[in-house]
């Protein structure tokens, strides 16, 4: 008798012990996938998953397998779907929102901007990254608000969620507009442009290749990264809001940001 209750407490304790550790979102209720979001999401039991590569802090790897906090989060949605994962990779975020017309990808991971809203439904931000400038030595510029008048020349990325809202609020600088984000920083230089336009973390390390200058304190936005689905499918852009709002409240996503050492990523508010 016992030896019996001595086996019953070590099964009760390493029951619990499981279900502690097995479980990644415990401290909220996963979100459940009707077989009509399943379809939308993962159309014949395959995932396909746009990642933009430009955004270092969300994909740290192509290859051998794409690595980081957004291609984590699509195996996890394939898993809960059952199904089977594609990546699809673009070298930038505006070739993500050109392909959701061409029924090229199931869910993608971009900045929620309102020029990529009328072919994507997108859930609301899951992480947000700071935007800033950085101005060469010497520069006359001290502030964030300081860069928007007449005369000023900015060097900034093509089609990028920070530049898109740039076309949207400045009143008087102009925006002068390179493919890719290194295209951007040697247009900067080489045209002796008056500041440099570009997500934080990124701005972080370019700074140290550029003597003399300098990043300004502050923002002039945080970029909105979110999950879309292209439209319509109105069934699986409801689930990943669910999972949107899931993820952040669980500490999963936030677990994942640690593992990936995503550093400049925030989870954002609900």
């Amino acid at each position: 008798m016992r030896t019996l209750i001595v086996f019953a407490a070590l099964g009760f304790s390493l029951a619990c012990s499981s279900e502690r550790t097995t479980t990644s979102v415990e401290s909220a209720p996963v979100t459940v996938m009707s077989d009509t979001a399943r379809a939308e999401l993962a159309p014949g039991g395959r995932l396909r998953a746009a990642l933009n590569y430009s955004n270092s802090l969300l994909v740290k790897a192509r290859s051998p397998e794409p690595a980081g906090v957004a291609p984590d989060l699509a195996r996890e949605l394939a898993r809960r779907a059952g199904a089977t994962i594609e990546f699809v990779g673009y070298e930038n975020a505006g070739l993500v929102a050109d392909a959701a017309r061409q029924d090229a990808w199931d869910v993608a991971f971009i900045g929620a901007e309102p020029a990529r809203a009328g072919d994507i439904t997108f859930t609301p931000a899951y992480v947000e990254i700071e935007a800033t400038y950085i101005v060469p030595a010497g520069s006359t510029i001290r502030a964030v608000a300081d860069v928007d008048r007449e005369g000023v020349r900015i060097a900034t990325t093509s089609r990028a969620a920070y530049t898109l809202y740039l076309q949207r609020t400045l009143k008087h600088a102009q925006l002068v507009e390179a493919e890719g984000i290194p295209g951007a920083a040697d247009l900067f230089v080489r045209d002796h442009l008056d500041a440099l336009a570009g997500l934080k973390p990124r701005l972080l390390e370019d700074v140290t290749k550029l003597a003399g200058a300098r990043i300004l304190d502050g923002r002039y936005t945080a970029v909105q990264q979110a999950m879309g689905v292209p439209k319509p499918r109105p069934e699986a852009a409801a689930y990943l809001v669910g999972f949107a709002a899931e993820i952040k409240k669980s500490g999963f996503l936030a677990s994942l940001i640690e593992r990936h050492q995503a550093h400049g990523l925030s989870v954002a508010a609900q």
